[in-house]
């Protein structure tokens, strides 16, 4: 390549980005994932070569008949937001490459932290990270050497402990799939993780349950997929006492909308807990908090979210999303062939099946629809979580009864 070659490729081509958004929007036929050893094709044919794979074979989550995982839809906004990002490539480790995303990053997280008793966190790539980084505070401020959590709690919570040299001790969960707090046992020295939201059913612990929260060491609640409902004055109540807690976790990448990878790790003491996650270094002009080195402009597509519709309109995203969870068990509720697992909206999670079909066998029989599957009990049932707010329940339950027949 020569110099001109080499500075065409990092300067603005108004042409090229306009082609990757028309591609974007009007996709061409599928195509098989190109060799990427060959010649090189120039980034246009590159782009076109990669839009058959990337976008056209692609799962489509707005899709009417999506009603399946935890992966959200994003709003057209975040799609530029984050374009933005890959071209500004900030890094909030340091002022100089990042002060404008340091300071956004932090608005973002003082708006948003109260809504969860909290005074205040970071960003981090995924409530798996925001786990561990709270209960590595855990550890350091409160000298914890026990994680206790329910049979329920996601996987990153065993994992963390794992990796921070704390033991691991799961209860058992009620017949609700909530943590069962007379399970509970010797709580000194421990720190206690309640979930709000479970991934198999949406179950949500008891969050106010003072005995917890007086024993325990520390209290974390891993709101990764509910926590959102704390948005909501109709739903809100759900999270009731999740404002005692010492720290909570929320994934953006869930119910805020946000592209991967996006979650909050946020405090009750702030101060404290970066303090204790705080690490120096000559090359370092701010100290580096918790566990990320390099960290990305990850606020940017949140805070165009928050600029556009507000907390109020992300709010009004989680109550559509619950109408279309009780729109699906009603239709459920409508069809002696088909139960549900558990009753009401949850939080936006419904386990159900139909009675005479396995629940497997039937997934990939679906024509024109798409649930999960999941395991409770030891038996598999159809998962359907309200990520998709383009979901058409009637859609999916027609697709399901099709299959079943």
């Amino acid at each position: 390549m020569t110099p001109d070659d080499i500075a065409a490729a990092f300067k603005s081509n108004r042409a090229g980005l306009d082609l990757g958004r028309d591609l974007m929007l009007d996709p061409p036929p599928l195509a098989p994932l190109p060799s990427l050893d060959g010649a090189p094709v120039g980034p246009d044919q590159a782009l076109r070569d990669l839009a058959g794979v990337v976008i056209t074979g692609s799962t489509r989550l707005d899709d009417p008949g999506f009603f399946a995982h935890m992966d959200p839809v994003t709003p057209w906004i975040t799609w530029v937001a984050a374009q933005w990002a890959a071209r500004l490539n900030q890094n909030l480790l340091h002022d100089d490459t990042g002060r404008v995303a340091r300071e956004l990053e932090a608005r973002v997280v003082a708006v948003l932290a109260p809504r969860w008793g909290m005074d205040g966190g970071h960003m981090v790539p995924g409530s798996t990270l925001a786990n561990l980084t709270a209960l590595w505070a855990a550890r350091e401020q409160r000298r914890v050497t026990t994680v206790v959590a329910s049979e329920a709690a996601h996987i990153s919570v065993p994992k963390a402990a794992l990796l921070l040299g704390l033991d691991y001790r799961p209860v058992p969960t009620d017949g609700g799939d909530r943590l069962d707090p007379a399970q509970l046992g010797d709580l000194t020295d421990a720190a206690v993780v309640l979930t709000a939201g479970t991934t198999a059913t949406g179950a949500i612990d008891n969050l106010d349950h003072s005995e917890v929260l007086a024993a325990a060491s520390w209290v974390h609640v891993d709101a990764a997929w509910a926590g959102p409902l704390r948005l909501s004055p109709r739903w809100g109540p759900l999270l009731e006492g999740v404002e005692q807690a010492d720290s909570v976790a929320i994934s953006a990448h869930k119910w805020l909308h946000q592209p991967k990878e996006s979650a909050l790790a946020l405090f009750r003491d702030t101060a404290a807990a970066h303090d204790a996650l705080s690490f120096g270094a000559d090359y370092l002009a701010v100290p580096n908090i918790g566990i990320l080195g390099s960290h990305g402009y990850s606020a940017l597509p949140l805070a165009a979210t928050l600029l556009a519709y507000g907390v109020e309109g992300l709010g009004a995203w989680v109550d559509h999303a619950m109408d279309l969870t009780t729109r699906l068990t009603d239709r459920i509720a409508a069809h002696s062939e088909l139960e549900q697992w558990g009753s009401g909206p949850g939080s936006g999670v419904v386990a159900w099946r139909h009675r005479h079909s396995d629940s497997r066998l039937l997934q990939s029989r679906l024509q024109d629809a798409f649930v999960s599957v999941t395991i409770i009990g030891g038996e598999p049932w159809l998962r359907s979580v309200a990520a998709n707010p383009l979901a058409d329940p009637d859609q999916v339950v027609a697709a399901v009864l099709a299959a079943g027949a």
